[in-house]
């Protein structure tokens, strides 16, 4: 199968377009023929031996935990789901940006969202929704996510509302249009945020959710007012603060949860599976609205 791939560490220039062994499902997962695979900063941070400390590959590597495509493998003990079906999910910490795919953790691409689309779901949903898990019940709560138009705070802007949430959302004010439609009372993050919450939650925030790893961790503990009401899926900083860092799980409730409702991903940039190096070098800049997309 054509994949792309990488046989050491280093920058966006590693990843080469090459033929691969098919992957085959086993127990408890599915192959999909991918449609579009997602880019995720950890996709590039693993591919630059940034995280190699705990979360080791063996090389040659095929980058990308999400994709979406048609089932074409169901794998022993699976049930409710059938070849021909189109689902979105999750794999392994590699894998996704290639013609066949594993998925351990998956969902039904809903009718209102293209294929395409869908790539861009699921470590974003499983990763938003584990965070606002681990907040709690949300339910007439208010909740601030900073870094809210990225793609895995869209999807908890999105989820949280769902949830029964008052959401205000930080990003930069040309995204604030976006964050009203996701059903968030946005506001611009860096200094004086504290202030600007004030003003838009007077009896202060509840819980407060990071998915922007900006630096911003010890402000958003003060304004929480205690670091057991933050929960971070991007700072590694969080245990200095006693702040909890979240990761994804492979969780298909969650990834089920994201597909219901009137969330769509939203989709900054696609490109095809040979430009997948300037994919990851768009990501890399880190000011995505959205998500990135490469289309097999």
């Amino acid at each position: 199968m054509r994949a792309a791939r990488f046989h050491d560490y280093g920058p966006a220039d590693v990843l080469v377009i090459e033929d691969a062994p098919e992957p085959n499902a086993g127990p408890g997962e599915i192959r999909i023929q991918v449609a579009a695979a997602s880019v995720n900063p950890v996709d590039w941070k693993i591919r630059a031996g940034a995280v190699r400390a705990f979360l080791p590959i063996e090389f040659p590597a095929i980058p990308g935990r999400d994709a979406a495509g048609v089932v074409d493998q169901v794998g022993e003990g699976v049930t409710g789901v059938t070849v021909g079906d189109r689902v979105f999910g999750l794999g392994g910490l590699g894998g996704a940006s290639a013609e066949y795919a594993v998925l351990s953790a998956w969902a039904p691409v809903p009718e209102a969202w293209t294929l395409e689309e869908a790539a861009g779901a699921g470590l974003a949903v499983d990763t938003a929704g584990a965070g606002l898990d681990a907040l709690g019940d949300l339910a007439g709560r208010t909740l601030l996510i900073e870094g809210a138009a990225g793609g895995v705070g869209s999807a908890a802007v999105a989820m949280a509302v769902a949830r029964g949430a008052t959401v205000i959302g930080t990003s930069s004010e040309g995204k604030h249009g976006y964050l009203r439609a996701l059903g968030a009372l946005p506001t611009t993050y860096g200094e004086g945020l504290a202030d600007r919450i004030r003003e838009l939650a007077p009896n202060g925030v509840d819980a407060v959710l990071d998915t922007a790893a900006s630096g911003s961790l010890p402000d958003l503990v003060a304004i929480a007012g205690h670091a057991d009401r933050v929960v971070t899926v991007a700072d590694g900083r969080a245990g200095e603060l006693g702040v909890r860092h979240i990761s994804a799980g492979n969780n298909a409730a969650l990834l089920a949860e994201g597909a219901r409702g009137g969330y769509t991903p939203y989709l900054a940039a696609t490109y095809p599976l040979d430009k997948i190096a300037e994919a990851h070098r768009e990501s890399e800049r880190g000011h995505t609205q959205g998500k990135i997309v490469v289309v097999i």
